[in-house]
């Protein structure tokens, strides 16, 4: 009985080396087939593709904004050799503020165009909504509306404005702070209006404070 139990031992081993070989053979097959990433091709390593920067072509007598100065004039398209790069600008007037800029055009992201008719016409609808009422302290809300007028937005401003729009002609009834804050918004947005609508300060005015509903406490106070 013992020796036919050995026997079985040695034919069980066996059967398993077998298997063990075939099984090695069938990954080796099966490697080669597919390669080691499991296909019959290798995967693409795809580079991604850095976005174009879109540089917007703006004419002579052209209007813009500069985020922080306003509306602006292109009065000149100037070439210029730094060391040895050739660099090509615009040069910008801000009236209102009596400044020149020079903008390299590769370097343009900070212009705009002026605003179309119909944003024009938004900005006025927003004129005409009530100001918003926060009770924070002003050194904060302040801090949040030079933020506005200085972010370009042409909403942004027109939010500023209405929200520090006073319906009164007493003058103490605004801070020395609110009072250059909301002129300061009220000229940027007003020397947009200008340059969209191509009319007269004299009327941009008009419009603004009827919008404001400060046209009715100008004819009272008159």
């Amino acid at each position: 009985m013992p020796k036919k139990k050995k026997k079985t031992k040695t034919k069980v081993s066996k059967k398993v080396k077998i298997n063990k070989i075939k099984a090695k053979q069938d990954s080796k097959t099966v490697e080669k087939k597919t390669g080691s990433f499991g296909s019959d091709e290798k995967p693409e390593i795809k580079k991604i593709k850095k976005q174009p920067t879109e540089k917007r072509i703006y004419n002579l007598k052209d209007y813009v904004v500069y985020p922080k100065h306003g509306v602006g004039k292109i009065i000149a398209v100037e070439k210029a050799k730094i060391g040895e790069i050739d660099i090509q600008f615009y040069k910008i007037l801000v009236e209102k503020e009596k400044l020149t800029l020079t903008v390299p055009i590769n370097q343009q992201s900070k212009l705009r165009p002026i605003s179309s008719i119909n944003q024009i016409n938004k900005c006025i609808s927003i004129l005409k909504t009530k100001p918003k009422i926060k009770r924070t302290m002003w050194s904060r809300r302040a801090q949040e509306y030079d933020q506005k007028i200085n972010s370009g937005k042409v909403y942004e401003l027109a939010e500023v404005v209405k929200d520090l729009n006073k319906n009164t002609d007493i003058i103490a009834d605004q801070s020395y702070s609110e009072r250059q804050l909301f002129e300061k918004a009220y000229e940027r947005l007003k020397s947009e209006f200008e340059a969209v609508l191509k009319t007269t300060p004299e009327e941009v005015k008009k419009k603004m404070d009827k919008a404001l509903g400060r046209a009715a406490i100008i004819e009272t106070a008159e």
